[in-house]
């Protein structure tokens, strides 16, 4: 199981919220320095969101990203206002491995459908909830489309392997992980999840360990690093 460090940028420089838009706080205006950091810890994996492309519509960090992939010799999986086609080649062409869709994906079907058709694995969907309430453009809006388990149903039929999802009520909060809706997502989708949102401790990493077998492939995490809760090699540690 993955342990994901998160990456949110926001004017240059790397933040944390809670809850998507709530009580911001700086702790770096040298992503690269950051990433550095994770990879020196032992990540293998890094998260990379961008904010500002999340509340625009079009990614804003770009070179920041650039710098951020330049120091990493691990994959780079990054997010945040993605939302054509052309978007997704600029990004795998300056290095990144994988592009993560959100609002589009779940606005647009088509749109999803042509994504996945033509980069196949290198596409992976987040699924940012609140309840089994789909929120989109950074967390700003709600979508009435469908929910949670019927939005995944549907990836699940497009082919889909793996996905990304967020509680958002949880992030940033420290406040641990949505363990129930986890489960339910897995034991439902039959799918691969990556959890976000909410960890805080090396408690909840053991416990959401456990649901490995389930098919449970990562935990990305942000704030409990940032803020010392727990180190990325005490976090791997657990995870193996």
């Amino acid at each position: 199981m993955l342990i994901i460090p998160a990456i949110d940028l926001k004017d240059g420089c790397v933040v944390r919220f809670v809850q998507g838009a709530k009580n911001k706080k700086v702790y770096s205006c040298d992503p690269a320095k950051a990433a550095r950091h994770w990879i020196k810890q032992g990540a293998s994996l890094l998260h990379v969101i961008d904010l500002d492309g999340a509340f625009t519509g079009k990614p804003q960090n770009i070179e920041a990203l650039k710098n951020i992939i330049a120091e990493s010799p691990v994959p780079v999986q990054f997010g945040g206002g993605v939302r054509d086609i052309t978007q997704i080649k600029s990004l795998l062409a300056i290095g990144i491995c994988r592009v993560i869709l959100g609002t589009r994906a779940i606005m647009d079907r088509e749109f999803l459908k042509k994504a996945l058709k033509q980069f196949k694995d290198r596409i992976i969907v987040s699924v940012d909830a609140k309840g089994d309430t789909i929120l989109t453009k950074g967390w700003k809006s709600s979508y009435s489309g469908m929910d949670v388990y019927a939005f995944v149903d549907e990836l699940k039929k497009l082919g889909l392997k793996e996905l990304i999802y967020t509680d958002t009520t949880k992030d940033g909060t420290l406040k641990g992980p949505n363990l129930k809706m986890i489960k339910s997502l897995l034991k439902n989708s039959g799918l691969k999840i990556i959890a976000s949102g909410g960890i805080s401790s090396l408690e909840d990493i053991r416990k959401l360990k456990h649901l490995e077998k389930q098919g449970l492939t990562g935990i990305i995490t942000g704030k409990a690093l940032y803020e010392g809760k727990f180190t990325l090699a005490e976090a791997l540690k657990v995870a193996k």
